[in-house]
């Protein structure tokens, strides 16, 4: 290898060299004249960790995170008075006629503090909404915060048709307030979020689905309520009764009131939030609900003649609207106002929106005859007080 090509190999590795150390000592310099927050800057961005986080939860805690300080424990008290018997009465003997008759044995026949407790949640300022059963008879009302902070609480007014109540918190706000939805969007399937304070359990949560909707009450045995009721098998328990049951953007669908207990559990009821704003804001305008009624009772059944869905007339109330105008017990009603009739729903909704005092058609059909008639409704009291 000659001389000349052995000095040029020489020479290129030492311009390498000398480039490297150039680039190694730039490095350097633009380490010292750069400020050190650049050059330390962590590489992680630390609210791009909490936006992840957050996207990381689940829509339960979400949407429990939205509601849930809205949703109050409702302590209630109520005073026994002593009852009077007379002292050698046979009832007192047989300790049974107690359960039977709620009759005080004379060791205990002196006054008691009766408590017990519900849930709620505040759905405007300082107005808590929640079930008629929860503070019926109740002399005293104490609201509970999340936060801890207990007010007292003054009864607005009562339906027990509906089994609604409006309380007011004595207190000063702000107040934390229940976003509501709207139950009519609902559909079976969907998520239910039921929250409240079983067994005195403060926010308790509980998941399930929306199990069926427009559920009649008296398909579960109760005569004495005016309700449609949203069906779920999220899990409810005493001292849930009044808690507001939320869809998974956590606003407000429904009210928890009511559980099928023992066999067939896991059939939860709520009352639809849009019928609960309704009686809610009657409640506080007016202090009472109208509920307009013709006296009669129905069943949802079948015409086998047409083969058709049928409601049939099952009762109807003497001196009534219905006895009135002629409805008979077993008349099909075909159409109320210009609704064709498929279920006992369609009935109570049509004549509820009919309201009071105004004359309302109705078409039924009575052995193979179709018969037309006009019926008044009138306000429930009044077929109470007949």
């Amino acid at each position: 290898m000659s001389r000349i090509y052995l000095k040029n190999i020489k020479k290129s590795k030492l311009k390498s060299f000398n480039l490297k150390k150039l680039l190694l000592s730039s490095t350097v310099t633009i380490g010292v004249f750069l400020p050190l927050n650049l050059v330390c800057k962590p590489l992680i961005n630390p609210k791009f960790n909490e936006i992840n986080e957050y996207s990381n939860r689940s829509f339960i805690s979400k949407a429990v995170e939205k509601t849930g300080s809205s949703v109050v424990t409702i302590d209630t008290q109520r005073y026994v008075r002593k009852r009077q018997f007379p002292r050698n009465s046979q009832l007192f003997l047989d300790p049974y006629f107690e359960r039977f008759f709620g009759l005080d044995l004379p060791k205990d026949n002196q006054p008691k503090i009766e408590q017990s407790q519900g849930s709620g949640f505040i759905f405007a300022d300082g107005l808590v909404m929640t079930n008629a059963h929860v503070v019926n008879g109740s002399d005293k009302v104490i609201v509970g915060l999340t936060n801890g902070k207990k007010f007292k609480g003054q009864l607005i007014g009562q339906d027990f048709f509906t089994d609604l109540a409006v309380l007011k918190i004595e207190g000063k706000g702000p107040w934390p307030k229940a976003q509501l939805g709207d139950s009519t969007k609902i559909q079976v399937g969907d998520w239910a979020i039921a929250v409240g304070n079983p067994f005195g359990l403060e926010n308790t949560v509980t998941l399930g689905i929306i199990s069926n909707l427009k559920r009649n009450v008296t398909q579960l045995g109760i005569y004495d309520k005016k309700l449609e009721l949203i069906q779920t098998d999220a899990a409810i328990n005493p001292g849930n009764s009044g808690g507001p049951l939320l869809n998974s953007n956590g606003e407000v669908i429904g009210i928890n009131t009511l559980i099928r207990s023992g066999p067939g559990a896991g059939l939860s009821f709520a009352i639809p939030i849009n019928k609960a704003k309704e009686i809610a804001y009657q409640l506080i305008n007016n202090g009472k609900v109208i509920h307009p009624m013709i006296g009669i009772s129905l069943i949802d059944g079948g015409d086998f003649e047409t083969n058709n869905n049928a409601v049939k007339v099952g009762y109807v109330v003497p001196n009534s609207p219905a006895e009135k105008s002629g409805i008979m017990v077993n008349d099909l009603i075909i159409k109320v106002g210009n609704k064709e009739i498929k279920t006992a729903s369609d009935v109570i909704s049509e004549i509820s929106k009919n309201g009071i005092n105004k004359k309302l058609n109705i078409l039924l059909k009575r052995r193979n005859k179709f018969i037309k008639l006009k019926v008044i409704p009138t306000d429930i009291t009044n077929l109470e007080n007949n």
